[in-house]
């Protein structure tokens, strides 16, 4: 289990370095200065190209924790984990080629799917951070102690507080599709589903606990 979770990492690191590499030529080609605010309209084709590779990652990401595990719990936290480093990679690959984000406070477009995703780049670091304790906290229970128990109620709690998350980047998405400057980024909302997430989980563990016992 750890040797495999060792190369899933490596994996997902190596995919941040490509998928930075990208964003570089495609910085090279829009943003000669630096990417900065407010965000250029680029054309229809390849802003649909970008929106596929988005897709495509995630797709990759998916299909290699399925691959890699049988128990659908821990292909679900494999899929975590790996999420989690490559999106941490990712700003590093981009720091070393381009010395860019310069702060984590920095703007940055996160996603594109469904809507355009924006906030300051320590937003979803800090959600990476805490996708990546979770899977690891999680595989460990399941293995060595027979199982992590979780109700429906608390799944269906954690995806609420995915869905404040994702409110809090999306909210402002017309910044980018009307080429704007970002106001104030979300981060009471973005907090209410970060803490909710946190609680529900240690919730979670607690239930297993009591499971087991």
């Amino acid at each position: 289990m750890t040797k495999k979770l060792i190369w899933l990492v490596v994996y997902a690191a190596a995919m941040a370095y490509i998928e930075s590499a990208v964003v570089v030529y495609l910085r090279e080609l829009y943003y000669p200065a630096g990417f900065t605010f407010p965000v250029l309209q680029t054309p229809i084709r390849i802003a649909l190209i970008e929106i596929g590779r988005e897709a495509a990652t995630i797709v990759m990401l998916f299909a290699v924790s399925w691959v890699a595990f049988k128990k659908g719990m821990v292909r679900f936290c494999a899929f975590m984990l790996m999420f989690g480093v490559w999106d941490i990679f990712y700003y590093i690959w981009l720091y070393v080629f381009l010395g860019w984000p310069p702060s984590l406070t920095t703007w940055d477009v996160l996603f594109l799917i469904p809507l355009p995703w924006i906030g300051p780049v320590l937003a979803p670091v800090i959600v990476s951070v805490s996708m990546i304790i979770a899977a690891v906290i999680i595989v460990a229970v399941d293995e060595r102690r027979g199982g992590f128990k979780t109700a429906c109620w608390q799944w269906l709690a954690v995806i609420a507080a995915g869905l404040l998350i994702i409110l809090s980047f999306t909210i402002d998405y017309r910044v980018v599709i009307e080429g704007t400057m970002p106001g104030r980024f979300r981060w009471e909302i973005f907090a209410a589903g970060e803490l909710s997430g946190i609680a529900i989980f240690i919730s979670a563990l607690a239930r297993s606990h009591k499971f087991r016992r």
